[in-house]
């Protein structure tokens, strides 16, 4: 396994759910959670990119390493990329940016796009996807959809109902193709040199209009592969639901 280091950004100021990193997740705070999980993958370093004292505090105290960031980003890959220079990361080095709000995301998937992004040197960016556990999910918006090629590369990442059927499509449009559609799961691999790159290129038409930052990557014309999760997370922590619902798996787990 190559060495790689996992960046997590983390702030506190979020619109639906704020503190959330410092939310108790059954007796831990999220970020911890977050941490411990991805502590179970093969990284060799692991970072907390954030803009708040209070989780920077938190995360010191569990024995974490962080690294505090500018308020002004507008992304977490804006600050992953602060982070990556702060640490002085190796242009061609492997970053994985894990959402501090993915509590539950598997270690095994981590270590997966990670060697996605190696055994594919024509893909700029690796990440992963898995089924809908429900037709509900293909029209919500909340749930990212995305469609690749045979290959595994992406070609559309949407919160609209992707693939579409047509009514006199195969199947008739009773059947929806949920089941064919894929979640994207927000796990990203690359090399330090792109993540630079990326950054240092604005908003597209398209991403602005999905707010889905890897649409700025397919703009670009870069290549985006897409790993079959073999384990796949939750859909994250986004709202209270989502926590509780987090609250409950832990407590069931432990």
């Amino acid at each position: 396994m190559v060495e790689f280091t996992v960046i997590g950004p983390a702030r506190f100021a979020s619109l639906r759910l704020p503190g959330k990193p410092l939310r108790d997740g059954a007796g831990k705070p999220l970020i911890q959670r977050t941490y411990e999980t991805v502590k179970t993958s093969s990284a060799t370093r692991i970072v907390v990119a954030t803009d708040d004292d209070g989780i920077s505090q938190v995360v010191h105290g569990f024995g974490g390493e962080v690294c505090l960031t500018s308020v002004s980003h507008q992304s977490g890959t804006d600050r992953v990329a602060e982070a990556a220079t702060s640490l002085e990361l190796d242009a061609d080095e492997i970053v994985v940016n894990v959402q501090g709000d993915e509590p539950d995301m598997p270690g095994a998937l981590i270590d997966q796009v990670v060697e996605a992004l190696v055994a594919n040197p024509s893909a700029s960016v690796a990440t992963a996807a898995t089924g809908l556990d429900n037709p509900g999910q293909f029209i919500d918006p909340a749930v990212v959809k995305v469609v690749t090629d045979k290959k595994n590369f992406a070609l559309y990442f949407s919160r609209a109902g992707i693939p579409f059927a047509r009514s006199d499509a195969e199947g008739g449009p009773d059947r929806v193709p949920w089941r064919l559609a894929r979640r994207h799961i927000g796990i990203y691999a690359y090399r330090v040199r792109y993540l630079h790159k990326f950054t240092a290129e604005p908003v597209t038409p398209l991403e602005g209009s999905e707010r889905l930052e890897q649409l700025r990557a397919l703009w670009r014309g870069d290549r985006i592969v897409v790993v079959d999760a073999r384990e796949a997370p939750s859909s994250g922590v986004d709202t209270l639901d989502d926590l509780e619902a987090a609250i409950r798996l832990f407590s069931r787990s432990e």
